[in-house]
């Protein structure tokens, strides 16, 4: 395993002029690291305490606006400070930048000291606390779909984002001689982030033209969701130093296959699999039987935290390897749910609707969430749909829009009592943000069709 960052050993890099630079990162709602560059000595003197943020970046939108509606903050009370509390735990060299290290840090209340309810890091550490409770551990791991482009950045957005052209012209699933064309970005990316402490196994051409896939071992949840979210991180700026853009937008065409991000996970007891039976049908014990009923039933409560913008939507199409329907089976891609592992220790469930923009941290935390509820409910488990899960038309559907997704996640009963209404009624004011800014907005589409024919 690939080794982090002591806070001893970076003081010594610090002193021998090794380390000049310090990124002390909180996640915001939508999964990005913001924060601030200090000077590494100055960090290790004294900021390494705690150092000082405005409220205002747990409730903004993507473009960074700051929309009113919030109960947390507004232009009323002042926008004030958050304490943003360096978990030295987190500490790691960040190889693609000179001199550089990185710290993330939980978010707190500046009068308090409290965690704010809100923070992405703060609504996982509660959902394991309840498991913790339960006598149980968890593991899980994340896949990382995304596309590269020709273009960097800046070129396609001074190009107005379109003729969007991706660094590849066929696909390239699984395809090594044109994944070769690709690894001036890739290789980088795969042993920058091993070099950060972050246990990268492997990356792959994915089933579309430009798209990639980066996979990272399986871990604890927070561990989980800090190197999924360093690694989205790493991999624009990684290839925006090679003169590239990577995006992880669901569906940038409508042509195009789109990009998810799949969530394995599994329960743990005493060092052993809780969630194995080698007596049992197919490996899978009551216990694990219950938490995938609990994902299945509660999957239209959890899907905003899954697919957070109207986007996100656009993936789930049918034949499109993204799921439709709340149904799960045995090792096929075309259900929401696919049981992976059979008859293994390594059983394990894959939740396959998730997109490419989750925040993985509340995707995580709500899985957990719905698996509880099905271990305390003890759920009954339905049998497995065995064929295209696409045509079983008796199979409960996921949210088509992130209108439905929004009006569900503020009736969530189950949500509220596992994450408190603060939370829920937060993230329900970032999702009205997100569908009021795109009902704004005259889309080319609306024009191309209408402007001579309506």
């Amino acid at each position: 395993m690939p080794n982090k960052l002591t806070f001893d050993a970076l003081k010594k890099q610090v002193k021998a002029g090794e380390i000049d630079t310090i990124l002390v990162c909180l996640v915001d709602m939508q999964g990005r690291l913001m924060g601030k560059r200090f000077l590494a000595q100055h960090f290790v003197d004294s900021a390494y305490e705690e150092t000082h943020c405005c409220n205002y970046l747990l409730a903004t939108d993507l473009e960074m606006a700051t929309p009113d509606g919030y109960a947390s903050t507004s232009w009323q009370s002042g926008y004030g400070d958050y304490v943003m509390k360096p978990d030295l735990e987190t500490l790691r060299p960040v190889p693609w930048l000179e001199g550089t290290a990185m710290v993330l840090c939980d978010v707190l209340d500046h009068h308090t000291h409290e965690a704010v309810p809100h923070s992405p890091r703060a609504v996982l550490k509660k959902q394991l606390a309840r498991l913790d409770a339960l006598g149980f551990s968890a593991a899980m791991a994340t896949e990382l779909e995304f596309f590269l482009f020709e273009k960097s950045y800046d070129e396609i957005r001074k190009g107005g984002f379109r003729d969007l052209t991706p660094i590849s012209g066929y696909n390239e699933d699984y395809h090594i001689f044109q994944t070769t064309k690709e690894e001036h970005v890739m290789r980088p990316i795969r042993n920058h982030l091993y070099a950060a402490g972050i246990p990268i196994e492997n990356t792959k051409g994915e089933a579309e033209a430009g798209q990639e896939e980066l996979n990272i071992r399986y871990d604890a949840p927070m561990n989980c969701a800090d190197h999924h979210t360093i690694a989205k991180h790493a991999i624009k700026e990684i290839a925006w130093q090679n003169g590239h853009a990577a995006s992880f937008l669901p569906k940038w065409h409508q042509d195009r296959v789109g990009s998810s991000s799949h969530i394995h996970q599994s329960l743990w007891k005493e060092g052993k699999s809780a969630f194995y039976d080698p007596d049992a049908k197919h490996g899978m014990s009551d216990l694990m039987r219950h938490y995938m009923a609990g994902l299945i039933k509660y999957a239209p409560d959890v899907t905003y935290f899954l697919a957070p913008y109207v986007n996100s939507y656009k993936r789930f199409q049918k034949g499109t390897f993204a799921p439709t329907g709340t149904v799960w089976s045995i090792d096929n891609r075309t259900a929401g749910f696919r049981l992976c592992g059979e008859n293994t220790k390594a059983v394990r469930v894959e939740c396959r609707v998730g997109g490419s923009d989750l925040n993985p941290y509340l995707a995580m935390a709500t899985q957990l969430a719905a698996g509880i509820a099905g271990i305390e409910e003890k759920l009954d488990l339905q049998p497995a749909l065995t064929g295209d899960a696409y045509e079983d038309t008796g199979a409960k559907q996921i949210p088509a829009n992130l209108r439905d997704a929004m009006v569900t996640l503020k009736g969530s009963n189950m949500l509220r009592a596992a994450l408190g209404d603060v939370v829920v009624d937060h993230y329900h004011r970032c999702a009205e943000v997100e569908q009021e800014d795109f009902e704004r907005v005259v889309t080319d589409y609306e024009i191309a069709r209408g402007f001579e024919k309506a």
